[in-house]
């Protein structure tokens, strides 16, 4: 069997981001994707994903996100493509909001995790946040926060440039071959595949929610799967959403317990990008409905229009993509309990993607046995395990 230093199952957002860390250290690396990335199948399409540095989900985020702009920036440069929009981020909320962002306590532990690492933000008022951005419908008691570093990155490009880039520096890429298992012993792992066997000293499996699936039933009630849906509603004046004048946002309603999230208007499409997050039904990769039906749509839009003005009703586009969520909505990145040798990475969670290259990173650093960059600790599998 062929032999590598390290061998990664999944080549989406972390897996990309591991393979282009590893290949720059010049190891031994292979990687195996089902599909051929980037593709719609899994967690990691759709236009654009929110980036922010201030983390409120929790404070041991914020360097990763502070380390993954630094990293898009160099991936920009060597591949010569763009991938992140500063166009900046606004997040809405109140005292009454009825809406939570994956944790209790969402905007003022962003303002808390902003003032700690000296990130540049402001908090407006709603006034404030109506004379700049008239296209929110805010509530006298709402307030914002807004970073002007926060914007977008383009997920579909992000992994196409760093798979380039990784099989410039030497990654040895598989695409459409799917791992069927593998078997872990003292001296390393051996992995099956649809084609052939193959052995490399460590294993990562960063396979988002296909994850569950090769860990085996031990591992796999941690992580639950959930289909979400984004939207592409019409926009009555194109210029009035451009980046430059309307920001990414986050809004934490006061009048649903489902939130809103959305995008400036790209690429003189005439129309914004609009999510919420639903975490009633699960699902599986196999058995998931990738289309998105007119009442989900009408559902989207239901949460729109009492919020935002200037948002017609028309769908131009849709999508379904999947989130795999831990209890706590952290990330793991962690060995295997019972095998060293096996790194799991499911950041994920709904709130991953602005992480990976500084994931990436991370990975390559256990994989090697290096010393990791950032503490690990708060991403132990072993927290579900107690």
């Amino acid at each position: 069997m062929p032999h590598y230093d390290v061998a990664i199952v999944g080549l989406g957002a972390m897996g990309a981001s591991a393979a282009l860390q590893l290949a720059k250290r010049s190891a031994k690396v292979i990687g195996f994707d089902r599909f051929n990335p980037p593709h719609s199948f899994g967690s990691s399409h759709g236009e654009t994903r929110v980036t922010r540095l201030a983390i409120g989900e929790g404070e041991h985020l914020t360097p990763l996100a502070m380390r993954s702009h630094e990293l898009w920036r160099e991936i920009e440069g060597e591949a010569g493509a763009t991938l992140l929009s500063e166009t900046g981020a606004l997040i809405i909320s109140s005292e009454r909001n009825a809406a939570q962002t994956h944790v209790s306590g969402f905007f003022r532990r962003t303002v808390a995790a902003a003032t700690m690492f000296g990130i540049r933000h402001e908090i407006l008022s709603a006034a404030q946040i109506d004379a700049r951005w008239p296209q929110f419908k805010v509530r006298d008691d709402e307030l914002g926060y807004f970073e002007p570093t926060g914007g977008f990155v383009r997920p579909e490009e992000c992994m196409r440039a760093e798979l380039v880039l990784a099989r410039r520096y030497g990654a040895e890429l598989h695409v459409k071959e799917s791992v069927l298992g593998f078997d872990a012993s003292s001296g390393g792992v051996t992995v099956a595949t649809d084609r052939g066997r193959y052995f490399a000293d460590r294993l990562i499996i960063a396979a988002g929610a296909w994850l569950p699936d090769l860990l085996g039933d031990q591992y796999a009630r941690l992580f639950t799967i959930y289909r979400q849906t984004q939207v592409w509603f019409e926009v009555e004046n194109t210029d009035l959403f451009a980046p430059g004048r309307f920001p990414v946002f986050i809004w934490e309603l006061q009048n649903s317990t489902r939130g809103i999230y959305g995008f400036p208007a790209l690429d003189g499409a005439g129309a914004i990008k609009i999510a919420s997050e639903a975490f009633e039904c699960t699902t599986t990769p196999a058995n998931v409905n990738r289309n998105v039906s007119v009442d989900e749509v009408a559902a989207v839009y239901n949460l729109v229009a009492p919020n935002l003005q200037g948002v017609t009703s028309r769908c131009l586009n849709s999508a379904a993509c999947l989130y795999t969520v831990t209890a706590d909505f952290g990330f793991v990145i962690d060995t295997q309990p019972d095998c060293e040798r096996i790194i799991i990475a499911s950041p994920c969670s709904g709130h991953g993607f602005k992480h990976s290259p500084a994931i990436g990173e991370l990975l390559a650093d256990m994989a090697l046995s290096q010393t990791p960059r950032f503490d690990i600790a708060p991403f132990s599998l072993r927290r579900f395990l107690k």
